[in-house]
């Protein structure tokens, strides 16, 4: 997959609009009850960052961001201001915030995650871009400051030796969503005090 590994400008993706998107199958029958089947495992979010500019400086930026990605060819990096931590965005981030799995004495990678919603009902979210220098990571709830490291493109946490059978893996960390462009054109209007607008900039979340 095409990617850059280059963050939106986050100034502007502040005010943008979205998040997670799911693709629920609903069949309606003539008694009334209805079949429903989910067609995505995993939602997928949208957003658009159209909302987000404003001044002319910023469609300037968000015009040559779009032209150095060749509109929809390349992905990159971008910060959900609503979700972009593995806690509320209120606290800061801790090394036991997610649990990310149960070590087997051999395992030495795991992947980052986050968990919405309670024990019996929950959704696990892989994360794929971790923020570098924000990962933290705990064994046994006794944060750990090395024999470990992240792959900032893939999201793994890969242990220098395997941690003992049974023990808790947990992290703590930022994570940016990878999008792209979701159309190959950007559709300016200019007023007569040339002061930039736009209706629309949709992004789209590519799939890990």
């Amino acid at each position: 997959m095409a990617f850059h590994d280059e963050r939106f400008p986050v100034n502007i993706a502040r005010g943008a609009r979205g998040g997670p998107r799911r693709r629920t199958q609903v069949v309606e029958l003539s008694s009334g009850f209805e079949e429903r089947n989910a067609a995505w495992a995993d939602s997928r979010r949208e957003f658009d960052i159209g909302y987000g500019i404003r001044s002319n400086d910023d469609l300037q930026e968000v015009v040559a961001f779009f032209e150095a990605r060749n509109g929809r060819l390349y992905g990159f990096r971008f910060k959900d201001w609503s979700d972009y931590k593995s806690c509320t965005p209120s606290r800061a981030t801790d090394a036991r915030d997610q649990l990310l799995g149960f070590a087997t004495g051999t395992t030495t990678q795991f992947q980052l995650r986050k968990r919405y919603g309670s024990d019996a009902y929950g959704y696990w979210r892989a994360i794929t871009k971790p923020v570098a220098g924000s990962v933290r990571v705990a064994v046994d709830g006794i944060e750990q400051f090395d024999g470990w490291s992240v792959d900032h493109a893939t999201g793994l946490v890969t242990f220098s030796a395997a941690p003992p059978a049974g023990a808790e893996i947990r992290a703590g960390f930022e994570f940016d969503v990878p999008v792209r462009f979701g159309a190959d054109m950007i559709d300016v209007t200019l007023d007569i005090e040339r002061t930039g607008t736009i209706a629309s900039i949709p992004l789209i979340e590519l799939r890990a």
